[in-house]
């Protein structure tokens, strides 16, 4: 099945109706406490995160008190969120950086967020996108598989994909699309077992074609 820019324009509108209401699952309050819970959101749940950042941000709700708190208490307040020790590592070095060079904020400049220690295009595209409402694609695991399984942009890595979808989605709709896709990836296109019979986006769908063809 060829899937043309016509296929691909009336996924993207599935989707926009399927979940233009959603946003992040992520609890925050702030462009720093969005950071954090990004970086701690790898290999982890949103749920996870969301309990593990409310009890830090009430002992520890800015860089300076991460910084104050030492790697060490870093490390216990996020032992519950996987990787915690690469995790505060990367946490305690990033907020000495935002104390010593931008005066405890988080800087806006994208090439600057990726300087950041533990911060990847993902990390800096979410932040970017969310924080300061600039059009970001981040490709995590569930856009990364939604992606490639519609065809809509097909690639061997994140950065491949997000170039893709750079280009199948109109430029204003990329951060919106972000979350369509996370959420379609959470709801029906899951990783194991994707609920193929109830998407609605099945008809256009070439693994769900491919699928039905094997039966």
């Amino acid at each position: 099945m060829r899937i043309t820019k016509k296929i691909k324009d009336e996924m993207i509108r599935r989707l926009e109706i399927l979940y233009h209401d959603t946003k992040s699952a992520l609890n925050f309050n702030n462009p720093f406490e969005l950071l954090v819970a990004v970086i701690l959101s790898a290999q982890c749940t949103d749920v996870r995160v969301n309990i593990t950042t409310q009890r830090l941000f009430k002992k520890a709700p800015t860089p300076h008190d991460i910084v104050n708190i030492g790697i060490t208490d870093l490390e216990l307040e996020i032992k519950d969120c996987g990787l915690f020790r690469n995790k505060a590592k990367n946490i305690f070095s990033t907020c000495k950086i935002l104390c010593d060079k931008y005066n405890g904020q988080v800087p806006s400049d994208y090439n600057e967020l990726l300087a950041l220690p533990g911060v990847g295009r993902k990390t800096a595209n979410v932040v970017s996108s969310i924080a300061f409402n600039r059009p970001a694609i981040a490709v995590d695991t569930h856009v990364f598989r939604v992606s490639n399984r519609l065809k809509l942009a097909i690639g061997k890595t994140p950065d491949e994909v997000e170039k893709k979808l750079q280009k199948a989605i109109p430029r204003e709709k990329w951060s919106n699309a972000h979350h369509w896709l996370i959420w379609h990836g959470r709801k029906i296109c899951k990783a194991r077992q994707p609920l193929c019979e109830e998407c609605s986006l099945k008809d256009l769908c070439p693994s769900f074609m491919e699928r039905q063809s094997q039966d």
